[in-house]
């Protein structure tokens, strides 16, 4: 996750009441058959200008960071999310799915959520068009790993007489914001400075401040 400071990140952070503008998939080192064996570790993202790519960490240095981490999946599925994002790569940006996304969370003129999900064209329709979350849902939900899926109850008899259990249902890969996997339940949260060795007793604070000697 990214906190972006662009234009149309201040834009996404707007629409999607989250300080979350950006979501790049981390893929490993050297997938994109460069020679230097020594990156800081590569990622896929969706740029506005340049499309599905692969690119370092170095693209994200500076910026406020978090990282979502799915939890108890095997080395296969891992590999077939890896997979699933690398065959996109040189996709093309899809803004049309921003304008449908500004028109599910901010609608005009407001209707019952349920009735939204209809009105959206859903992207282009493109195959070969997708922005940084819808890439990653779409990515996690081929292997059935859940961001956050809608439910139903169903009647189950084999459990016991009366019983119900809870159905997930996936939600259209082109609704998902970068926020929704930092809210998933399904993904342990890092933040990064913390797992850095983080002290408070190595921050310097104005001496005022720390000494409490601030005037009225």
């Amino acid at each position: 996750m990214v906190e972006g400071t662009s234009r149309i990140s201040t834009a996404i952070k707007y629409l999607t009441q989250s300080s979350w503008s950006h979501a790049a998939l981390y893929i490993g080192n050297s997938r994109s058959g460069d020679s230097q064996g020594e990156r800081s570790g590569e990622f896929i993202e969706a740029d506005v200008v340049e499309g599905i790519r692969i690119v370092d960490f170095d693209e994200f240095r500076g910026y406020n960071l978090r990282i979502c981490r799915p939890v108890g999946l095997r080395k296969e599925d891992i590999e077939a999310v890896v997979e699933f994002a690398c065959q996109r790569i040189g996709y093309q940006y899809d803004l049309r799915n921003i304008f449908d996304l500004a028109r599910y969370l901010l609608p005009i003129p407001p209707v019952p959520s349920r009735w939204r999900r209809r009105m959206l064209g859903l992207g282009s329709g493109e195959p070969t068009r997708a922005i940084c979350s819808t890439l990653i849902a779409q990515a996690f939900q081929s292997i059935n790993y859940p961001i956050l899926p809608d439910h139903m109850w169903q009647d189950d008899e084999s459990l016991c007489q009366g019983c119900r259990r809870k159905i997930l249902k996936k939600r259209h890969h082109t609704l998902f914001t970068p926020r929704d996997f930092d809210f998933s339940p399904y993904f342990l949260v890092i933040k990064p400075l913390l797992e850095t060795g983080f002290t408070p007793y190595a921050l310097a604070w104005e001496a005022e401040i720390l000494s409490g000697e601030i005037e009225e």
